[in-house]
């Protein structure tokens, strides 16, 4: 039982570096990096499509991976 929830791990975390690294930055440059948390703060914007479809999979993916984390923690 232990492997196959480390190899679920291992999968699981190489699928949300994946998706992770496919989502588009929110602020280009370091002139972003200092406006960019005041104008997330005042103005949200909606993901769209594709967007929409990679943030949730983050969601998901985030969630599987803290689960088998403790799965594999209480295995041990």
């Amino acid at each position: 039982m232990l492997t196959f929830v480390s190899i679920l791990l291992v999968i699981v975390s190489i699928l949300l570096i994946t998706v992770v690294v496919l989502q588009s930055g929110r602020s280009a440059g370091l002139s972003g990096a200092i406006s960019g948390g005041a104008e997330q703060l005042v103005g949200k914007q909606k993901a769209r499509g594709v967007e929409a479809v990679l943030v949730k999979a983050t969601v998901v993916l985030g969630v599987l991976f803290f689960l088998l984390t403790i799965l594999v923690a209480f295995f041990m």
